[in-house]
């Protein structure tokens, strides 16, 4: 089963300037997800999360899973690695609840939402 991490591509946070290369902050965050994501991780981008006031925003799902909004991250690589990192252990995760104690350092602090899974009807 796939695990997506969802990356707003529009992400910016509080006193963004553009830069020379004209990149968000979300932009720049999705990145640096994308150069270290692996299966069964999968990326995609979405233009808004509905998340402004705690960019840079990522949802990580998969079919039949606990959902999670994660937010004010920093456009960085070690923000990156532990969201993959996080995500691996969410894929790994029967329910997609991963035990505090095993959560990675640069995510904690960062959740925002949970959603149950949808109902397979």
């Amino acid at each position: 089963m796939t695990t997506w991490i969802t990356i707003c591509d529009t992400c910016k946070r509080e006193g963004w300037e553009p830069g020379a290369d004209g990149r968000t902050d979300g932009e720049a965050l999705a990145e640096q997800v994308e150069a270290v994501v692996r299966p069964p991780l999968r990326t995609r981008r979405v233009s808004c999360l509905m998340g402004c006031s705690h960019g840079c925003n990522v949802a990580v799902q998969a079919a039949g899973k606990l959902c999670y909004t994660l937010g004010r991250f920093e456009p960085a690589e070690e923000a990156a690695q532990a969201i993959v990192d996080w995500a691996a252990l969410h894929a790994e995760s029967e329910s997609g609840q991963v035990p505090y104690r095993q959560w990675p350092q640069g995510v904690k602090g960062h959740f925002v939402t949970r959603h149950p899974p949808l109902p397979e009807e």
